[in-house]
């Protein structure tokens, strides 16, 4: 599903990744953690299209991301879900409009924008807040809906920057077991956290960078 080749990436005189070997596997459930600065959210901007790497060659899916451009990336990238550590949604939009607004972009019919919306926004247990704005939820409930953009398209693979990092612990678990029914479903999930008690109590795949070198 994703693999990597001696990839590299620098910015200036900066190496964020050095020479990285990566395999994921379809279906997947992985953490990639490290210390500020050891490259997890580069990795996950390569993965995602949103950056070249300097030298090397990442494959998702069957497709070398070196040998795509354009509307074809746009394609790739819609089958990849990014849910930021920020949240990033529109403040003059309500729930609702924020997840729907992925739908629209890719021309998808209104009335399965509308029915598609209110299913993903059911499963994450928000319906009832759909005509709400961002700054009236929660953070928790913030990041529910970041996660249902994400996965409004069904992608194949989610991608998470550090999406615990500034909630509470009880709200920290009931997102992560979202992020757990949403692996089981079948879709690559791939988290760059820097939270010890998220690994602490986990059994999944744990890649661990260090000054943008793999280290185990």
């Amino acid at each position: 599903m994703i693999q990597l080749f001696h990839v590299s990436k620098t910015f200036g005189p900066t190496a964020a990744l050095k020479d990285i070997d990566l395999r994921i596997r379809t279906g997947e459930f992985v953490f990639v953690t490290g210390p500020s600065g050891a490259g997890k959210t580069t990795l996950l901007r390569l993965i995602f299209g949103a950056e070249p790497p300097t030298e090397g060659q990442i494959v998702i899916n069957g497709i070398n991301l070196s040998r795509v451009s354009g509307t074809k990336l746009d394609l790739l990238r819609r089958k990849i879900g990014f849910v930021f550590q920020d949240f990033k949604l529109l403040s003059r939009r309500t729930v609702f409009q924020n997840v729907a607004l992925a739908l629209e972009v890719t021309g998808e019919k209104r009335s399965m924008v509308r029915k598609k919306t209110h299913q993903m926004l059911r499963a994450v247990g928000l319906a009832p807040k759909e005509e709400a704005y961002p700054i009236e939820l929660s953070g928790g409930e913030q990041q529910r809906v970041a996660i249902a953009r994400a996965m409004i398209n069904d992608p194949l693979i989610l991608l998470a920057d550090e999406p615990t990092g500034n909630l509470d612990p009880d709200i920290t678990r009931e997102i992560m077991v979202l992020f757990r029914s949403i692996n089981l479903r079948g879709t690559t999930v791939v988290i760059a956290t820097h939270s010890r008690e998220l690994l602490r109590n986990t059994d999944q795949r744990i890649i661990v960078l260090h000054r943008g070198k793999v280290l185990e």
